[in-house]
């Protein structure tokens, strides 16, 4: 694969980091947008850093995402950036709004004008489902009813997308992910939170993890699985929307087993306290998707288990904090 282009936004998260080195391994020439103030440690744990051509680009911009897609015209698009934890959409659903929703329509609209011929793949989410189809899998098919600030930006991202798609035959495809794990993970998302705190236990750093909900129910794959679905989203002929997932579910309870075990605790009931101030206002007690679909078209499937993506994480912090 030679002079090939993919731009990702969103390119030092944990996605964009792993679909990076994937890309980067495949051939392709490769430009990431980030904010001023990012850090690219991600890419240094990677080793990728210096293959990546990257521009400040701010997705509340409309100017600067003009100039970078007039100024790259890149063949794929991969639209990862944006403000990413349901639970905290809550305390500021105004910059949820302003940089999930409107940062697609400017995408779009930039796309729209500079470039058309480029293949844009959007990160959807699983929360976009909402509450109400508890005890089965989502699918394609599945309505939408969000519960929370987050899921509603992404909704407008998922429709717009589509209209674009259908007004202006541009390839606009969905992605639609449900939870995915893995070392790179933010230290806000629940399983890092996890990873660190059993790997700060085990070497004495701390006593106790504070937590939410620990019932509730995931469905939890490895986001280097994840992005390579995404890739073979970006290589179809025709733009789809496909749900990506394992389709099993775990509880947090469950997490904190494999987790524990790993350092030896078998009952980690004293090390874990639940704040009831961490719980969302609307939770969702189960969530697990059905990605028959990408199996059959793409030819994907995950290939981490649950129990190893816990063990990875956790191996990998305790790295970290010994290191």
């Amino acid at each position: 694969m030679v002079n090939r282009i993919a731009l990702i936004t969103g390119v030092l998260g944990q996605d964009g980091s792993y679909l990076a080195q994937l890309l980067l391994h495949k051939g392709y020439q490769l430009i990431g947008t980030k904010r001023t103030t990012s850090d690219l440690s991600n890419h240094n744990y990677l080793g990728i850093t210096k293959q990546v051509e990257y521009v400040d680009c701010d997705l509340q911009n409309e100017t600067a995402i003009q100039d970078v897609i007039s100024h790259y015209k890149p063949d794929e698009l991969y639209h990862l950036g944006g403000l990413s934890a349901p639970g905290q959409s809550w305390s500021d659903p105004k910059a949820y709004t302003e940089t999930n929703a409107l940062g697609m329509l400017y995408l779009l609209n930039a796309i729209k004008m500079h470039s058309p011929k480029t293949k844009l793949v959007n990160a959807a989410t699983s929360e976009m489902f909402g509450a109400q189809h508890q005890g089965g899998l989502q699918t394609e098919e599945t309505p939408f009813q969000p519960t929370n600030p987050y899921a509603v930006t992404k909704i407008y991202a998922y429709w717009m997308g589509q209209i674009y798609k259908k007004s202006y035959n541009l390839f606009v495809a969905n992605a639609i992910l449900f939870s995915h794990e893995s070392p790179l993970r933010g230290p806000q998302f629940v399983t890092r939170k996890i990873s660190m705190g059993v790997a700060k236990i085990k070497l004495g750093l701390t006593d106790h993890i504070v937590l939410g909900n620990i019932e509730s129910k995931r469905d939890w794959g490895f986001a280097g699985d994840y992005v390579e679905a995404m890739w073979r989203i970006a290589q179809q002929t025709e733009p789809d929307d496909f749900v990506l997932s394992t389709g099993a579910v775990h509880t947090i309870r469950e997490y904190l087993d494999i987790a524990f075990q790993y350092i030896g605790i078998q009952d980690w009931t004293s090390y874990v306290q639940t704040d009831p101030t961490l719980y969302r206002p609307i939770d969702l007690p189960n969530l697990s998707g059905a990605s028959e679909k990408a199996q059959r078209v793409l030819g994907w499937k995950p290939q981490v288990d649950f129990k190893a993506l816990v063990e990875l994480m956790v191996q990998a912090d305790l790295g970290r904090l010994s290191g």
